[in-house]
């Protein structure tokens, strides 16, 4: 069995390789729209389902109300987002994902996913084998400290 710091030191290790490079894709699809990191992290929670109200969004990104304001009024600009009525009370707004909002978000998806392919597409059928039990065991024991298990 492996000492605790090396095992920390792989995951850290792997942990750095895979955010350098799936933060150059988000970064690239940031900058080529004018985009800023917040604007890209509200794109990504409304595509995976998240229900964010406008009222919420400064406190959620620890910016003001008019800098979210702003924020929003870009994205609705650039029509990746639009803003909605709230189906229960009418003063508030919602906001939804457009299909180019969707289109923009894949982008990075796919590239990441691409990336991953050709990563595998190196390894032995064992290595293949070893990565899924050892991400596997890895994904369920973060789920547990996730749902506090």
């Amino acid at each position: 069995m492996l000492d605790d710091p090396v095992v920390s030191q792989t995951l850290n290790a792997w942990s750095e390789v895979f955010m350098h490079r799936s933060m150059r894709e988000f970064k690239k699809i940031m900058d080529e729209n004018g985009l800023s990191a917040s604007q890209m992290i509200i794109l990504f929670r409304l595509y995976h389902g998240a229900t964010i109200h406008i009222s919420d969004i400064g406190s959620q990104l620890s910016v003001s109300k008019a800098a979210s304001s702003q924020m929003i009024d870009r994205l609705v600009m650039l029509k990746l987002v639009d803003r909605v009525e709230h189906p229960i009370d009418r003063r508030m707004k919602q906001l939804t994902i457009t299909e180019t909002g969707k289109y923009l978000v894949e982008q990075v998806i796919n590239a990441r996913r691409r990336w991953m392919e050709e990563l595998v597409a190196e390894l032995t059928s064992e290595q293949e084998a070893t990565v899924i039990s050892a991400l596997t065991m890895l994904t369920n024991q973060a789920a547990k400290i996730q749902d506090g298990v």
